[in-house]
């Protein structure tokens, strides 16, 4: 009805000579606006449609884009705690193999000291060989203590001719 009284309202605008509607033409009107409105809410949906389906694929861009983003700051902090946990061991390496290089030069000391102290102590062999034709000449000199010792020898060689 208030359909009617619109298309009427729209002959009576028009400039020109009034023309009379009939019952059939004022039903084709209506059916026509009814299809015309149908066909604007179908395309009116449609794009509604196309526009939901672009923002649903535009949210799975940015979560693809969000996620990306934190594997490479998890990627990037994984390969600093990584950097420093390798830099922390090499610096306990180089500490301690500071400190066993000054304990290995405390122990030679310790030894140099204690092997001069049993040479004094106890004794020791000094001496040197050489060897002519078929003998060895041995010189030795044997130091016990305050008391030394001196042993010159020449042994003959079983040398086959």
């Amino acid at each position: 009805m208030a359909e009617t009284q619109s298309l009427q309202n729209l002959a009576k605008r028009q400039p020109g000579p009034q023309i009379k509607i009939t019952r059939k033409q004022e039903a084709a009107m209506f059916i026509q606006a009814w299809w015309r409105g149908t066909l604007v809410r179908r395309t009116l949906l449609h794009a509604a449609l196309r526009a939901c389906i672009i923002q649903r694929w535009w949210k799975q861009m940015l979560v693809k884009l969000l996620e990306r983003k934190r594997k490479l700051a998890l990627d990037f902090y994984v390969h600093q705690e990584w950097a420093v946990v390798k830099l922390q061991s090499w610096v306990r390496m180089w500490r301690i193999r500071l400190r066993y290089c000054r304990l290995l030069h405390a122990v030679r000391i310790i030894q140099i000291y204690w092997r001069w102290h049993n040479c004094r102590t106890r004794g020791f062999i000094q001496g040197h060989y050489i060897f002519k034709e078929s003998q060895l000449n041995l010189q030795l000199e044997i130091s016990l203590g305050t008391q030394a010792c001196r042993v010159q020898q020449c042994i003959p060689l079983p040398i086959k001719e």
